[in-house]
């Protein structure tokens, strides 16, 4: 059987320097051949005139429309079609780099790799990488709710143009950032070098007993080097989407199931992303549960041993009632 082909989806805002950091990525490149699935908005592809495809490289435009307003559409075809060329010779690739146009909401791009069988039988998500300018993300967020949609998908965050501000301004940027997103860890990328190792092969939507959380901002720049966490959350703006933490202890499985199915059910198209490592009375493995709006995942991973049985549910979304929630996670407790 042949494996999946990792698939990385690369969003961020327009002038967020997507195609800068691809162009440092394919200069420095030596792995296996990779393509990349280039979006533009309009009927000429400018950023695909801009990569610096080589040896090993295999860049494809899709110029009529945002990706994300064709999902059952064009995208998927144009993947299919990928596909079908790697399968007859023509076009020679082990990853898929998609870089959405700027004013993509990552959402529905994300579902296609799941809703379509056949290409969730041939590609694997990797990860969501999100690309955010310093500079502009505040007038960005104020002004398009799409910035905060693809803030609030990411897995990794890369944080571009942080030399062109003063401290401040950088402070209070991470911090909104970091309301939107607290599960994804942020990098400091300058001029578009930030190792792939950063990026690639995250296996963000691999079920797994993980839950990563940042305790405060923690930066981690492109060399290594990392940053203290910020000491405080400024709390003086409205952004519709955050990310809420659910704690508990051991859940009752018929309940917390029941919380879930009826959270999915009327809230789904909201919740943008989600994950819970659970403990369920009476079993002793982690229950792992993993979703994108209204496509879920749940599956039993390692054993607790030692480790105190602990509950934990993670969910990034807009206009979520927190508070009901809340008391409907409680409500979900082993008695």
């Amino acid at each position: 059987m042949n494996q999946a082909i990792a698939v990385t989806l690369l969003t961020g805002f327009l002038g967020a320097g997507k195609t800068t950091l691809l162009n440092h990525f394919l200069r420095h490149h030596q792995g296996p051949p990779v393509a990349i699935l280039e979006n533009e908005f309009g009927a000429a592809n400018i950023d695909g005139a801009l990569l610096e495809g080589g040896e090993g490289v295999s860049v494809v435009e899709l110029s009529n429309g945002c990706v994300c307003c064709s999902v059952r559409g064009e995208f998927a075809a144009a993947l299919t079609d990928l596909l079908a060329r790697r399968a007859r010779g023509e076009l020679a690739f082990e990853r898929l780099i998609v870089e959405t146009t700027g004013l993509a909401d990552p959402g529905p791009i994300i579902q296609t790799f799941f809703v379509e069988e056949a290409l969730r039988e041939a590609l694997r998500l990797d990860a969501v990488i999100t690309l955010a300018d310093c500079q502009h993300i505040a007038r960005q967020l104020d002004e398009h709710p799409v910035a905060a949609a693809q803030l609030g998908f990411a897995d990794r965050i890369l944080l571009s143009k942080c030399d062109s501000v003063d401290e401040a301004t950088r402070a209070a940027a991470l911090a909104r950032i970091h309301r939107i997103n607290h599960k994804a860890e942020i990098i400091d990328v300058q001029q578009g070098a930030c190792p792939p190792s950063l990026w690639l092969d995250i296996d963000a939507f691999t079920l797994s007993d993980e839950l990563p959380l940042s305790q405060g901002v923690r930066i981690v720049r492109a060399s290594g080097e990392a940053f203290a966490p910020l000491s405080g959350q400024p709390r003086s703006w409205h952004d519709t989407i955050q990310a809420q933490l659910f704690e508990g202890g051991e859940l009752d499985l018929k309940r917390i199931g029941a919380f879930m199915e009826q959270c999915i059910a009327q809230h789904g198209n909201d919740m943008l992303r989600y994950k819970g490592v659970l403990a369920i009375a009476g079993e002793s493995r982690r229950l792992i549960v993993q979703g994108v709006h209204k496509v879920v995942g749940f599956d039993y991973g390692s054993p607790w041993g030692e480790t105190p049985p602990r509950s934990r549910l993670v969910i990034i979304g807009r206009y979520l009632p927190v508070e009901p929630l809340r008391e409907g996670f409680a409500a979900c407790a082993a008695i």
